[in-house]
């Protein structure tokens, strides 16, 4: 087993309108296998979110480390997080976040132009991720011409398409209907299976569970069995 991803006694505090504190993590201990799907599961408030905010990147936490490929990444500086965030990483979002008014073609080229790809390989690459995820014949149509799985997919295509090392996908099929978002997790399932991708996926849809490689359940910001 080949842990790429790993935290010791995760803990995220926020102070809120009054001045009490309300601890969103207690310490949480969890370990990322490279090559797999794991499945942050919890209900709304349950803590997942957070945790995958930090898993990424995208804060920090009040104590507790997040240790990437074997470094702290928690101490990092910001220029360093966001080099790492551009190159190591992608992010599958809820709401997709794609360029309205760019085509399916322009948001994959886009996102390499920013994680700055070679520019003589772009094309190619933005064609075979748009492949990869059933897309090359919708390669010139916008997000509003498109439907929701579709859109899914185009971002789920710009997030493989600079090579991360691991993916997070934070509630990607909340917004889809049952068998949209079905497709989509086999998807995920596809690229683990088929091109070795690491992807951490929070839900709280327990239809989700069968297709996990491995499941962490959040309480009250703490993982339960």
């Amino acid at each position: 087993m080949e842990v790429i991803l790993s935290t010791e006694d995760l803990c995220r505090d926020f102070k809120i309108g009054d001045g009490s504190v309300v601890s969103a993590l207690k310490g949480i201990n969890v370990e990322i296998e490279k090559g797999k799907l794991t499945v942050l599961r919890g209900r709304s408030g349950s803590g997942k979110t957070t945790l995958i905010n930090i898993l990424g990147a995208l804060d920090r936490p009040t104590k507790g480390k997040v240790m990437f490929k074997g470094k702290d990444i928690t101490r990092l500086s910001e220029g360093a997080r966001d080099k790492l965030r551009r190159h190591e990483m992608a992010f599958v979002f809820q709401s997709v976040a794609l360029m309205s008014g760019m085509t399916a073609y322009e948001n994959v080229n886009f996102g390499l132009r920013l994680a700055r790809y070679p520019y003589d390989k772009r094309d190619g690459r933005t064609r075979e991720c748009l492949a990869a995820v059933g897309l090359d014949k919708r390669m010139t149509h916008r997000p509003g011409e498109m439907s929701g799985g579709e859109q899914q997919r185009v971002a789920i295509a710009r997030a493989i398409a600079h090579e991360p090392s691991i993916i997070f996908a934070d509630e990607p099929t909340a917004e889809l209907d049952s068998g949209t978002a079905l497709h989509i997790v086999k998807l995920f399932k596809e690229l683990v299976a088929d091109r070795g991708m690491t992807i951490i996926m929070t839900t709280h849809d327990p239809g989700m569970m069968d297709v996990a490689d491995r499941v962490y359940t959040l309480e009250d910001g703490e993982i339960v069995e």
